[in-house]
């Protein structure tokens, strides 16, 4: 796995720090649209958040271990604000999660091979972990000034899932805000319903239908304008020690 990213240019003494991940590709595409969002947040923060250290890192799509990746990065990069983000080929809007599950039910299987199903992700802790963004006041505002969001209350209980459950789990323990927010595919990325995974079912099933997408810079854009707020709302302004 890759380094994360880190800003080149950042205040002295930022305010915050945000982490930001996205997933490598996975089910035959050549891309992933969270870690091409990721990244483009990444090269741009020092401009438009020039008082914000943000660190962008991809993520495995392998159950278990991208938890572990994600564990390691808060440890490493000591972050007050952590947004995760997936792809949900099938999905029209950008979507905010309300709730993780403790719950993997995978219909195809991740990068690794692995499609359990019926099993925990994390054996014994509890059914499910409610986000700690603000989901309702970023998606009401968010839609108010015309960007394509939406909550939504499943994750699925693939690897998305599994990421978003173990995240939660470990900031229990800690003050930092965290979430996970699912992404449209990008133009480039649609395919036919013949293209896809037999056993997906996230997407139309017509015979010549192709999932919806959602352009880059429009999802950049909205990406911009919900860690703008959520900054805002869950007043992370100052730097803390990370356990």
């Amino acid at each position: 796995m890759s380094s994360p990213l880190r800003s080149d240019r950042r205040p002295v003494t930022p305010r915050t720090t945000l982490l930001v991940t996205g997933f490598e590709a996975f089910d035959g595409h050549a891309i992933n649209v969270s870690w091409e969002v990721a990244r483009t947040l990444q090269r741009r923060a020092a401009t438009v958040f020039p008082e914000v250290r943000m660190v962008a890192a991809q993520i495995p799509c392998r159950f278990g271990e991208c938890i572990d990746e994600v564990v390691r990065l808060i440890r490493e990069v000591h972050p007050d604000l952590v947004i995760c983000l997936g792809q949900a080929e099938g999905r029209s809007q950008i979507t905010v999660e309300r709730v993780a599950l403790n719950v993997r039910d995978a219909r195809i299987a991740d990068n690794r091979g692995q499609r359990p199903t019926e099993e925990a992700v994390i054996p014994g802790g509890p059914y499910a972990y409610p986000s700690r963004l603000p989901v309702a006041e970023l998606v009401a505002q968010l839609r108010a000034d015309g960007h394509q969001v939406a909550a939504s209350y499943t994750a699925g209980t693939f690897v998305c899932n599994d990421l978003f459950y173990g995240l939660m789990h470990h900031l229990e323990r800690t003050p930092i805000a965290g979430g996970f927010i699912h992404l449209p595919i990008l133009p480039e990325q649609q395919r036919s319903d013949e293209q896809r995974s037999t056993d997906r079912e996230d997407a139309p099933r017509t015979i010549h239908s192709v999932s919806p997408a959602m352009a880059l810079s429009l999802q950049v854009g909205a990406m911009d304008a919900l860690i703008t707020l959520t900054l805002r709302l869950t007043g992370q302004t100052t730097p803390h020690t990370t356990p």
